[in-house]
């Protein structure tokens, strides 16, 4: 399971940033934009298009994350 401080290591919170939106780290593209593209049907390799400056580790580790949230829950 994924803790915070590992989920830290691929996203961030900077008030000068974005309005303190989390992001993914060393960019300005807010986390939540996965998750809405992908809701829209965009597949990750197209994410990873539009937003040159996020990894495919840092996708990886924000959906590694956000699964072991939901396998909590149960």
């Amino acid at each position: 399971m994924m803790s915070k401080s590992d989920l830290f290591a691929v996203v961030e919170r900077d008030p000068d940033k974005l309005s303190g939106e989390l992001i993914f780290r060393g960019t300005r593209v807010p986390a939540s934009a996965l998750l809405e593209n992908l809701k829209d049907g965009a597949s990750i390799d197209q994410f990873l298009d539009w937003f040159p400056g996020v990894t495919r580790a840092q996708v990886e580790a924000l959906l590694d994350y956000e699964l072991s949230v939901l396998a909590n829950i149960a």
